[in-house]
């Protein structure tokens, strides 16, 4: 288009040109007259570069999108005591570790970085954790499952089971990302939690704001820098100020959560983002709400719904468990595998329910099972299983939580075999087996 309207001009002049030398002099202008219409559109084909000015338009809005992230995060780590930053180490969180870096926080200690091990994410992951901590000199607060050492796989499928995820993905939200993460924000004192959440990231944080009230850790305020940010913008920043990002990224994996449900979009990993520009077609991660469509893949929730959350930053998230069962009431405590075979070979009848803390069905058999030891004539014992599970196989009878079991005066252990977990049921049941 340039061309033809540039060419076109210079043949109005040509033709002008042609026309004065051979006309009689009483006929000519003292000026060719050129169309104003016509020169204008030469000029502004001249004057507009459209790939400049989208450039420049991106830079600018880089520019305030980064001021605007940046003034969140001043607000947040200097006027709350105990700013804390939940790092998952994707695209959008390594933006916001390097703008923590920017202004200082993570050297002053003003804000504090937490991360959360599932013990299924990448090993990719904690590498790419340990590298970040030395490039930027910080230390991050790792939180795992309750009771399992950091880091410790084995202690953690000992405890728990390593297919938990599989058997209830509700209790392996619980266990391995909500209750580490409220427990995270409880031990560092967080009244002011830093996240990534974007609006870009689809319908259920589409009307997210800088600032808002977290509906978990009762009501700390939450901070939002990146909320206007679209994928696009933080691959952007990422590439500007050439930010460390999690090496998954080059394979494929516009974000990164468990091994065990997290793949590459496309499938075939065509879009990847290497040595900070993207590779292939961009568009499968870049478009609305589909920066996490590949997680949660193949999972669901109890009611049949697809999974796009993983629990940590939905409402009622708080209520998880951080207590024990049967605090208070009749129902004792048995502490030791040797009070355990002590009661066992006592020669008097008792009940004992073997159980997980964290386990749902527990947590509902707990009103029940308090309400039948308060009225039952035999000794109601609780223990729990779930840290000795190979004691609690071997002797009484427990594969799952809960398992009631009634002992007899000879030592014999019967397991309660039915679901109906009621006053009346577990009457009948050592009714029937004491008989």
């Amino acid at each position: 288009m340039k061309y033809h309207a540039l060419a076109f001009v210079a043949s109005l002049f040509s033709t002008a040109s042609a026309f004065v030398q051979n006309a009689p002099r009483s006929f000519v202008p003292s000026t060719v007259a050129i169309p104003r219409d016509v020169i204008s559109l030469a000029m502004a084909e001249k004057a507009f570069d459209q790939e400049q000015f989208n450039a420049e338009g991106k830079e600018m809005r880089l520019k305030h999108l980064e001021e605007q992230a940046m003034y969140a995060l001043k607000i947040s780590c200097e006027n709350y005591g105990n700013a804390v930053f939940p790092n998952a180490l994707i695209a959008g969180d390594v933006v916001i570790t390097h703008l923590l870096h920017r202004l200082g926080y993570l050297k002053d200690g003003k804000c504090t970085v937490m991360c959360v091990d599932t013990f299924h994410l990448f090993p990719e992951t904690m590498e790419f954790l340990r590298e970040i901590e030395e490039y930027y000199g910080f230390k991050a607060e790792v939180f795992c499952a309750e009771g399992v050492p950091v880091g410790d796989k084995a202690a953690f499928d000992a405890k728990y089971g390593a297919d938990l995820w599989k058997e209830d993905i509700e209790q392996y939200d619980k266990v391995c990302k909500v209750e580490p993460f409220q427990r995270g924000l409880k031990t560092l004192k967080t009244d002011c939690m830093i996240n990534g959440r974007t609006r870009w990231q689809g319908f259920e944080r589409a009307w997210i704001d800088l600032f808002e009230n977290a509906p978990i850790g009762g009501g700390l305020a939450k901070c939002n820098p990146l909320a206007y940010w679209t994928l696009e913008d933080t691959f952007n920043y990422i590439a500007k100020y050439e930010v460390p990002h999690h090496p998954l990224h080059a394979k494929g994996y516009p974000s990164i959560g468990d091994a065990k449900d997290t793949i590459p979009i496309p499938e075939d990993g065509s879009t990847r983002f290497v040595n900070f520009k993207f590779e292939g077609d961009p568009t499968p991660w870049l478009d609305y709400a589909s920066e996490r469509k590949g997680r949660f893949v193949g999972l669901a929730n109890k009611d049949g719904s697809t999974k796009t959350e993983c629990g940590i930053h939905v409402a009622g998230a708080e209520k998880t468990f951080d207590r024990d069962l049967w605090e208070d009431g009749k129902v004792k405590d048995i502490a030791t595998k040797e009070a355990a075979l002590e009661i066992k070979n006592s020669g008097k009848a008792s009940v004992i329910a073997v159980y997980a803390p964290w386990c749902q069905f527990c947590q509902k058999m707990e009103d029940e099972f308090s309400k039948f030891a308060a009225q039952a004539d035999i000794d109601v014992y609780k223990f729990r299983g779930d840290e000795e599970r190979d004691f609690v196989q071997a002797n009484l009878n427990t594969k799952s939580f809960p398992t009631v079991n009634i002992v007899k005066p000879d030592g014999s252990v019967v397991k309660y075999d039915s679901e109906e977990r009621t006053v009346a049921a577990f009457n009948a049941f050592v009714e029937k087996e004491l008989a």
